[in-house]
């Protein structure tokens, strides 16, 4: 199993960046997939979820109407579309393959820092 996540960067508050999360060696159409980040000098903090069929959607309410969440199942990726970024929406974004009773893999992270 491998995920590797793609897209972060610099950018100014206000502006928008696109996450992509590729994934490989399991059947990804099968899986739940999440999205987590973590903040510098802060815990793992839950960002949304997409069920297997891409259908269902959830966030956390620090992110709601701002991040969409979707995925291809014909190209194995996730990707967050993240718009309206706020420098608190700095950290290292994860995907995780969600294994029923945890985040069962992850990637390694791409870092987005909000800055001007």
């Amino acid at each position: 199993v491998q995920l590797v996540e793609s897209g972060g960067g610099l950018v100014q508050p206000g502006g928008s960046l696109r996450l992509s999360c590729a994934a490989s060696g399991f059947t990804f159409s099968r899986y739940h997939m999440s999205w987590v980040r973590q903040a510098p000098g802060k815990g793992l903090e839950w960002v949304s979820d997409i069920n297997s069929g891409g259908g269902s959607t959830y966030y956390a309410d620090s992110v709601k109407g701002r991040f969409t969440i979707s995925r291809d199942n014909a190209k194995n990726t996730l990707y967050l579309q993240m718009n309206s970024l706020k420098p608190e929406d700095t950290a290292l974004y994860y995907c995780a393959r969600d294994g029923g009773y945890e985040y069962d893999y992850w990637g390694q992270g791409t870092q987005v820092t909000v800055s001007s």
